[in-house]
């Protein structure tokens, strides 16, 4: 979406930080929550500040004691065999291994996650976990213990940030995104079993010793075609329970990490175990 479509669906007025403090305080959003954002800048409207704005807010009303946490994927640093969006020429492959930029916390850029994550990046003291394509950042009471021991072959279970949310009892805040978007699934799938599960090869470059070396690793092959069915399911099964409202101009909605996981592993184990058997 451009920005003047933005402006155009904005209405009489700009959405400012307090707007979006207030509606997210509607929403739900308390003091000392842990909370997982997962956001679209433009549905908001036009926001006054942009990504800066709508991260001031959040921080605002979970201080003190609360933590926020983002995505902050960086899915570039991986084999070049395997991109599709878009792909490169085969002949760049090994030019690309070679000469891939270690992952670095501070300097590699977040991909394909919108501007807030990779702005909330960016704020000083925000951390970062050690993932080098999985990583996520967090601001608060809980960020270190979190992001900490990111595991490299486990990118999205028990031993990454998502399970530390679990543990926690952390929460899930949609900013104007769908459930296609909702990583803690992911934690899901490492914990259901299913026929068409696997573990596959990957790669990235990484800083080894003081030396950058291209690192291969193996790890669960991800799959995200059904999610948007589970959280459909998700929202007709536990609604009740699901906290909806809109922030600025978006479709907001604010739940329990843990009960969506919970939900979406016994959904997997009935139907990715179903719909193999069908094929």
């Amino acid at each position: 979406m451009s920005e003047s479509e933005v402006i155009a669906r904005t209405g009489p007025n700009p959405i400012t930080r307090e707007r979006i403090a207030a509606d997210l305080k509607a929403l739900g959003i308390k003091p000392g929550m842990t909370v997982l954002v997962h956001s679209s800048l433009s549905s908001l409207g036009w926001v006054c500040g942009g990504a800066q704005a709508v991260i001031l807010a959040l921080e605002d009303l979970l201080r003190p004691y609360g933590t926020l946490v983002m995505p902050a994927h960086s899915g570039e640093l991986s084999d070049p065999a395997a991109w599709e969006n878009p792909p490169v020429p085969e002949e760049w492959w090994d030019t690309i291994r070679s000469h891939m930029p270690a992952f670095d916390p501070e300097m590699t850029p977040t991909r394909g996650i919108g501007k807030i994550p990779e702005v909330f990046r960016s704020q000083s003291g925000v951390l970062r976990s050690s993932h080098p394509q999985m990583s996520f950042c967090a601001w608060g009471e809980e960020a270190v213990e979190i992001l900490s021991d990111h595991s490299l072959a486990n990118s999205l279970s028990e031993k990454s940030p998502l399970g530390k949310l679990y543990e926690k009892d952390g929460w899930v805040l949609f900013l104007g995104t769908g459930f296609i978007s909702n990583t803690s699934f992911h934690l899901a799938e490492y914990r259901a079993e299913y026929p068409v599960k696997k573990i596959i090869p990957f790669a990235a470059p990484l800083m080894i010793d003081g030396h950058r070396r291209w690192k291969t690793y193996d790890d669960l092959d991800l799959d995200t075609d059904d999610f948007e069915k589970i959280g459909k399911d998700f929202l007709h099964h536990h609604g009740k329970d699901i906290l909806k409202g809109k922030v600025g101009n978006a479709d907001c909605l604010l739940f329990h990490q843990r009960q969506c996981v919970d939900f979406a592993v016994e959904w997997m184990h009935h139907w990715r175990r179903k719909g193999s058997e069908e094929c």
